[in-house]
């Protein structure tokens, strides 16, 4: 396998569109190793650069950030790693930071693939040469370029005779894991072969970081802007899908942004039929799409909008703008993957101006798919009214907030107005029934069809969760339901393309402006009861309650995602 050094400065030229394989940010571990008397190896796969230690010193002699085994070794010590997912190989970095007089004088590094991900043993006949036995240097990183057609998750890396290294990373492309079905999924997230290909600025936190697994562990593991200093500034960061897809809504996390998350954004996608230098430049302007309008953020917590100008198109990147600038810790664009052939190709240019139709879309007009998002107040506003506390007051945006109970509650106020328009002679009243309500029993594959609709004309209706349906009051985390709502049409009927689907937690109520169509209430899981604020008259005549079978010439699925 060819093999070439190369100089430090010349880094981001051969390395920058690459991904970390061995990064523990991507699951890389330490499957077994020889020795770690001085050092442990976990240390090799650690994202932040090695820090001095000098002067520290604990029970067995110095303190290094890297894996430093003891002196004397007759012929090697080695290092086996598990890589994060697996992939084609094109590059290593050794590096030896402050090691000096105790760096390990050379390595070799070998690869296998175990597709059952058993951990492969020392001797393990399947390792195969990827860098031969290369001397090194003290204090310094080393870098190789590789070529490896075959894909590997597991590497082992020798070094000759003993000594220490800080860290060793291992870069190359992630070989894609998609679903076989045309299951919605996260075309961004860098086990899909998402990839970010331009960013404006990452000057505290590097803009791949939006694409890892998890919601990270501080600010450091997201991208984070400078502040700007200019009237009108944003900064953007460019991500390509992992394959062409048909686009349905994006989740945007500033976990761990508290004073630094950016006031808004919006989002454009693009067509791209061919390869194009993401590092010179960026396509034009015209060649963008909207699918998400400028839209206000809040600190530490995860947003979900379901994206505009989607329906029958195909994507392949994507453009997030910050407004004007901070940071974002996570991005996840959900959506159906298509096939290569279904882009409409057109010779001769760089860019297709998106969105492209698709003609072979399989989705006839009279199947709708609706995908089902985590609730949020600004998503369900439209419609009604998000009833929860927050962790975090800053995210309760135009809710009174104050101190009570002698200071040891938070009283979220009036998050819900009772609304009633019935006439004094119809009698009604206002009550809080419960509906204990049994599991949705039709999901198969994660989708469930959408049958019923119904309406209140006259009253607002809320439904609040108590706890599952055994009289005790017992609520857990992982208790959801299912809340479906559309606008009414100007035939009288639900307008099904204003329909929408959310997912709400045990934590989450809902309250329903009049007239507003929804779905019966309905539960996932386990058995859930509910507390239901309305006002009615009580007799069951439609002007309390108005249900509609959906027309069997139409069939929306509800994706559930779970």
């Amino acid at each position: 396998m060819p093999v070439q050094k190369i100089a430090l400065e010349h880094f981001k030229d051969h390395f920058s569109g690459l991904t970390e394989l061995s990064s523990v940010a991507l699951g890389g571990r330490i499957v077994a190793v020889s020795d770690e008397f001085f050092a442990e190896a976990f240390h090799l796969l650690l994202v932040e650069p090695a820090p001095s230690m000098k002067g520290q010193f604990g029970p067995n002699g110095a303190l290094f950030s890297g894996w430093e085994t003891r002196r004397h070794n007759a012929t090697y010590d080695w290092c086996i790693i598990q890589l994060g997912t697996t992939g084609t190989l094109h590059g290593l970095d050794v590096d030896t930071a402050s090691f000096n007089g105790n760096e390990a004088p050379a390595v070799s590094v070998y690869a296998l693939h175990d597709a059952d991900q058993k951990d492969p043993q020392q001797d393990d006949s399947r390792w195969s040469e990827i860098l031969p036995r290369t001397d090194l240097g003290p204090d310094s990183r080393h870098l190789f370029k590789i070529d490896s057609t075959p894909s590997f998750n597991y590497v082992k890396i020798h070094m000759y005779p003993d000594g220490g290294i800080a860290r060793f990373r291992v870069y190359g492309e992630v070989i894609p894991v998609h679903p076989s079905t045309q299951t919605p999924f996260d075309l961004a997230h860098v086990f899909a072969g998402g990839r970010v290909v331009r960013v404006s600025d990452q000057h505290f936190g590097v803009g791949s970081n939006l694409i890892l697994p998890g919601r990270g562990k501080n600010m450091g593991d997201g991208w984070e802007t400078k502040r700007s200093r200019t009237k009108g500034h944003t900064d953007w960061v460019i991500i390509q899908l992992g394959a062409p897809a048909e686009l349905s809504d994006v989740e945007l996390d500033t976990n761990h942004f508290l004073g630094n998350f950016p006031e808004s954004c919006e989002i454009h996608a693009l067509c791209s039929t061919q390869d194009f230098d993401w590092t010179s430049s960026v396509p034009e302007e015209t060649d963008w799409t909207l699918v998400l309008p400028r839209t206000k953020l809040g600190a530490n917590q995860q947003h979900y909008f379901e994206l505009d100008n989607v329906e029958n198109q195909i994507y392949t990147h994507v453009k997030v703008t910050i407004f004007p600038d901070g940071g974002l810790k996570r991005i996840r664009i959900t959506g159906r993957k298509m096939e290569p052939d279904a882009l409409s190709v057109k010779t001769n240019v760089e860019h297709v101006p998106a969105p492209s139709v698709l003609p072979t879309f399989d989705h006839q007009p009279e199947v709708a798919r609706i995908p089902v998002v985590p609730l949020t107040s600004e998503e369900f506003a439209p419609f009604g009214q998000v009833i929860q506390a927050y962790n975090e007051i800053s995210n309760a945006k135009g809710i009174k907030t104050t101190p009570a109970n002698a200071g040891t509650a938070t009283k979220f106020h009036k998050l819900s107005l009772l609304a009633s328009s019935y006439t004094p002679e119809a009698g009604a009243t206002t009550g809080i029934s419960v509906y204990r309500c049994k599991p949705l029993d039709d999901v198969t594959d994660g989708v469930t069809v959408l049958k019923t609709l119904e309406r209140h004309p006259f009253t607002s209706q809320a439904f609040i969760p108590m706890g599952r349906g055994h009289g005790d009051g017992l609520r857990e985390p992982g208790d959801k339901h299912l809340v479906v709502v559309a606008h009414n049409g100007t035939d009288d009927r639900p307008d099904m393309k204003s329909l929408k689907a959310f997912l709400a937690t045990s934590a989450q109520g809902i309250s329903y402006n009049k007239g507003v169509w929804h779905q019966p209430m309905t539960v996932l899981g386990k058995t859930l009861d509910l507390a239901c604020v309305e006002t009615q008259i009580g007799d069951g005549s439609a002007l309390d309650c108005e249900i509609l079978d959906l027309d069997s010439g139409s069939t929306y699925i509800l994706e559930l995602g779970l």
